[in-house]
């Protein structure tokens, strides 16, 4: 099967290996329904024949969203496949695609399309870039793009040899921390709205944390987070 079953309306797509400056990432994709049979899906993955078939047979691709400004890859793909679907991204990732016609730029409000049954957050601070977090109400799943990265020991001796290892592991991209690309975690120079945006986060009290690169995690999800997250420090009341 294309679609993997998390919960109830809430599916994940596997999708090819893709090349990141030489680094192997695998990449994923998250679907959920809402109301009336209509399609919500998160950093899409490479639209197969098997993959087009199964999203269909769920209903209407309705919104293709991008988190951050690294996770456009196949949106246009997805977008000529649905040429009435709506695209959804922060302020950076609409600047990066000025070719595709994105709704207004995503913040902390969820638009009226999928309020209620999906939340939202923005991280901001970072000299490199922002991302927006979800957050499924009905299966309390946490949905993160790059600011997690919890690649397991047999992804790395396949995918990554060497000194990539090595890096991977003194970047803390690893299953027992899970943390963000060390690059990243160094530019983020304005913390306390990442803090908030932590707090605002794990007051969701999330059960799952799905990622879009490594191993996500089925149960224990707000105390992942609060590990994969240590590096930004403690997390503040959001305002």
């Amino acid at each position: 099967m294309a679609l993997v079953p998390v919960a109830d309306d809430i599916w994940l797509a596997e999708g090819p290996i893709v090349d990141f400056y030489s680094f192997p990432y695998p990449t994923r994709s998250v679907l959920i329904r809402l109301g009336q049979r209509r399609l919500w899906v998160w950093s899409p993955v490479a639209l197969t024949a098997e993959l087009r078939t199964e999203v269909d047979a769920l209903g209407q691709v309705d919104h293709l969203v991008s988190p951050n400004r690294i996770h456009h890859l196949f949106l246009d793909q997805w977008k000529a496949a649905y040429p009435d679907a709506r695209l959804w991204g922060p302020a950076q990732t609409v600047r990066k695609r000025p070719d595709l016609p994105f709704e207004a730029p995503l913040d902390d409000s969820p638009p009226a399309a999928w309020a209620g049954v999906i939340d939202q957050v923005l991280f901001t601070g970072s000299l490199f870039m922002d991302e927006m977090v979800f957050f499924h109400r009905a299966s309390r799943t946490a949905i993160l793009a790059d600011l997690s990265e919890n690649f397991t020991d047999a992804f790395l001796k396949t995918h990554w040899q060497g000194w990539r290892r090595t890096l991977a592991r003194h970047w803390g991209i690893v299953e027992g921390k899970g943390y963000a690309p060390l690059e990243w975690r160094l530019s983020w120079l304005r913390r306390a709205t990442a803090r908030r945006a932590l707090g605002r986060l794990l007051g969701w009290r999330p059960e799952r944390v799905i990622m879009a690169h490594g191993k996500w995690q089925s149960s224990g999800g707000t105390e992942y987070l609060k590990r994969a997250f240590a590096w930004l420090g403690p997390p503040e009341r959001p305002e």
